[in-house]
C-alpha cells in the first residue's frame, strides 16, 4: 500500500492548527519534487544542518529535526497554491512560477539558483528587432499565459494568447504562431530551433515563499530560524577562510589585499615574535592571488577551508 503525504484541506489545516497547540505543528515545507531545482534545494538544506529522515517507501515526503520539520515534495508548479493556501507554510519554487500563479505569498529569499529569464522571440527571419516593431496584433504561443498577456497589454499590444504545455519553440515554424515567450538560462536553445530574443519579461530564480500572515507565535519563530540558517548558508557561498603564520612587519601589506570581512584577526604565535597567526575570510576568486603573494612576503602554514555558513 502507497503512502501518501498528509496534504490536507487548508480549512481542515485551519481547524487543526486551531485545536493543537504551534508546538506540536511541524514546519511543512514544500519543495520540487524533481529536477535541477529539486537537487539544488536539498543540497542548500544540508548544507543548513536540515538533514532529511527518508523512511518512506516513495520520496513523497520527508522529516527533520526529529519531526519539527516536514518537506513536500510536489510539482514546483503546484507549490505556490498549497503555499499560498496554508497547507505548507513554504515553499521554494522559482520567482517565475509564482508570478504566473498571482497567489499572494510572501518572498523571503532568492535562494541564487535557479536563475533564467522569460524572453519573447521570433523566428531569425522574422522583421521583429526590437518591442517597437512588434504589430499591433500578435499571436503568441507561451506557458505562461497570465505574465504574457499583462506584459502586451501594458505596451497596448492586441495580443492572441495560447497556451501551450511544452514545445512552445516549434509553434511558430509550424504556424500557430508569430512569436513566443519561453524560459531560457543561455540563449543556445532558441537559437538551435532557429529563434531570436527580442525583450525580456521577467528574471526569474528560485525562492523561498511563505503563507502570508505567519510571523507570530512558535510558527513564527521555527520559520525565523529556518530562514536564518538558510541565509547563513547563501552568505558563506564563494567564500573561503585562511590562516596562516606571517611576519609581523608584514601586516600593514596584508590588511591592504586581504581586508576580510572587517580586517584579519592577528593572534600572537607563541614561542616566535617576529611571527603572528592571520585568520581571515576571503572571496574565492582571489584565493590563488593571495596564497601567491602570501607565500612570497615570508608566510608559512597556509591553510585554505571551505564555509559552510557564516554569521557577519
Amino acid at each position: 500500500m502507497t503512502e501518501t503525504p498528509n496534504l490536507e484541506t487548508p480549512t481542515a489545516a485551519r481547524s487543526r492548527t486551531a485545536a493543537t497547540p504551534d508546538r506540536a505543528a511541524p514546519l511543512k515545507i514544500a519543495v520540487p519534487n524533481k529536477g535541477r531545482l529539486s537537487e539544488q534545494c536539498l543540497d542548500l538544506f544540508t548544507r543548513a544542518g536540515i538533514r532529511l529522515d527518508y523512511s518512506h517507501e516513495r520520496k513523497l515526503f520527508a522529516e527533520a529535526r526529529e519531526g519539527r520539520i516536514k518537506v513536500l515534495f510536489l510539482r514546483a508548479q503546484d507549490i505556490p497554491e498549497f503555499v499560498a493556501d496554508g497547507v505548507a507554510h513554504l515553499g521554494v519554487t522559482g520567482h517565475d512560477i509564482i508570478a504566473e500563479s498571482g497567489r499572494p505569498l510572501d518572498e523571503l529569499i532568492d535562494l541564487g539558483f535557479g536563475s533564467c529569464r522569460l524572453v519573447l522571440a521570433v523566428p531569425e527571419e522574422s522583421p521583429i528587432r526590437t518591442v517597437e516593431d512588434l504589430p499591433k496584433r500578435v499571436t503568441c504561443a507561451t506557458s505562461f499565459p497570465a505574465l504574457t498577456k499583462a506584459w502586451f497589454e501594458a505596451r497596448k499590444v492586441e495580443a492572441r494568447v495560447i497556451p501551450v504545455s511544452g514545445a512552445t519553440e516549434i509553434t511558430p515554424h509550424l504556424g500557430i504562431a508569430d512569436v513566443i515567450t519561453d524560459l531560457t538560462s543561455t540563449g543556445s536553445t532558441l537559437v538551435m530551433n532557429g529563434l531570436r530574443e527580442v525583450d525580456t519579461l521577467l528574471r526569474s530564480s528560485a525562492r523561498l515563499v511563505a503563507t502570508p500572515g505567519l510571523g507570530d507565535g512558535s510558527m513564527g519563530r521555527e520559520i525565523e530560524e529556518f530562514v536564518f540558517a538558510l541565509r547563513s548558508v547563501i552568505a558563506a557561498r564563494g567564500k573561503r577562510y585562511l590562516l596562516a603564520d606571517v611576519p609581523r612587519t608584514v601586516l600593514d601589506e596584508i590588511r591592504a589585499f586581504l581586508p576580510g570581512i572587517a580586517g584579519p584577526t592577528v593572534v600572537d604565535v607563541i614561542g616566535d615574535e617576529d611571527m603572528v597567526a592571520i585568520h581571515v575570510v576571503v572571496d574565492e576568486a582571489i584565493i590563488y592571488d593571495a596564497v601567491a603573494r602570501l607565500k612570497r612576503i615570508g608566510a608559512r602554514g597556509i591553510l585554505v577551508m571551505p564555509i559552510d555558513r557564516m554569521v557577519a
